[in-house]
């Protein structure tokens, strides 16, 4: 196998950043998500989130393994954190398309 194939402590740092910035931006304590303000700020919060992410996977080399564990840290950190579980699917499914998709669009670091 190769050095650091299975190497995820970089990784997992990435994603405790990332859900610590998602829970300061918009908290699980149930925020309604009503009126135009709301939607705009939860959309904003989103595209800063998957932009982090995108920018991650371009600039790091992900193989499967750290992918998978990098959605699984995601994941189990959203459900801690509070978040229902219909948002907590849907996040994860969104990290696993960006972490997969912005990957093979890697650029040289």
């Amino acid at each position: 196998m190769l050095p650091g194939w299975f190497n995820t402590k970089e990784l997992d740092e990435f994603a405790d950043s990332v859900v610590a910035d998602l829970v300061k931006r918009y908290p699980p304590s149930g925020q309604a998500l009503s009126g135009k303000k709301t939607f705009e700020r939860l959309r904003r919060t989103f595209a800063a989130t998957f932009a982090r992410m995108d920018q991650f996977a371009r600039s790091h080399r992900l193989n499967l393994y750290k992918k998978a564990c990098f959605a699984n840290r995601v994941r189990w950190a959203l459900k801690e954190a509070g978040y229902p579980p219909d948002f907590v699917n849907t996040m994860t499914q969104e990290v696993v398309a960006h972490m997969t998709l912005e990957s093979h669009n890697k650029t040289d670091s």
